[in-house]
């Protein structure tokens, strides 16, 4: 899939993060939308899964340790196939298998994820069992920036960097901003990049809405031999939808129909 059609699908993604969170009536607008981009190039270009088989061997695995995104985890594997849209628009609603954060009751989820900082030390747990079974899957796992807050993170990146783990590829989705406000208000993560080269990780900067950059920071991670690679993406939290755009007041809260109507027309004019 060439750059133009992947950002069209990036696009198709974000509308499916916006009706279903609508259609629930809560949810994570901000981060989803943030992380839009990342989980369009994962599924739609870098990752070895066969929609049809989700459990295939030898497959790259990938686990949003920022559960609360998982709508654009969630979408983006309904425009792959994983289950039809129509089944994710049924988000947060009693008898769905569509929780408000990913489950592994969902065909293709490796991990139920949501308590943040767990995703990340059960994907270094993933790429060592894979190392030892000699399984070609490599492991993606994307988290928040303000995730990186979790004493439990750095534990599971000292770990990645000790065992050498090359197959695996953290993604930060570093948007500035959370629940509560300002990273930098709440608990300073910064310097992201220059922690995570300290612990002994192959870091890459990259702008997270830049579909080129994404995929080329991908090349460059499956070439780095005997290091974890983690790529700070750059990003803006609500992303694509102008109002809610670095506004941390979109991290939790459904937009109603005409914040709905007004987000998708804004959309779809991209496409």
């Amino acid at each position: 899939m060439d750059i133009k059609k992947l950002e069209q699908t990036a696009t198709e993604v974000r509308i499916g993060i916006i009706k279903a969170i609508h259609s629930a009536g809560s949810g994570h607008p901000g981060g989803s939308l943030s992380a839009a981009d990342i989980a369009t190039a994962l599924y739609f270009s870098e990752m070895n899964i066969d929609p049809a088989d989700p459990e295939m061997k030898g497959r790259d695995k990938c686990i949003f340790s920022k559960g609360h995104a998982g709508p654009a985890q969630l979408s983006a594997m309904a425009l792959r196939g994983f289950f039809p849209m129509e089944d994710f628009m049924t988000l947060r609603k009693i008898g769905s298998m569509f929780q408000g954060h990913p489950s592994i009751k969902i065909p293709g989820i490796e991990m139920s994820t949501g308590s943040l900082g767990q995703g990340m030390s059960a994907s270094v747990g993933m790429a060592l069992a894979g190392k030892l079974d000699k399984d070609p899957g490599r492991i993606y796992t994307v988290l928040g920036d303000g995730e990186l807050q979790e004493g439990i993170v750095w534990e599971a990146f000292m770990s990645a960097a000790h065992y050498g783990l090359d197959n695996m590829v953290a993604i930060i989705d570093n948007n500035g901003l959370q629940i509560d406000g300002r990273n930098d208000d709440v608990m300073k993560v910064q310097p992201i990049g220059e922690k995570l080269e300290s612990f002994g990780w192959n870091v890459i900067e990259i702008d997270g809405h830049n579909m080129a950059e994404i995929l080329d920071a991908f090349d460059k991670a499956r070439k780095c031999q005997r290091r974890p690679t983690a790529i700070v993406a750059h990003t803006v939290k609500g992303k694509g939808v102008s109002f809610m755009e670095n506004q941390a007041g979109w991290h939790g809260k459904a937009p109603d129909e005409k914040q709905t109507e007004e987000a998708l027309k804004e959309l779809r004019g991209e496409m």
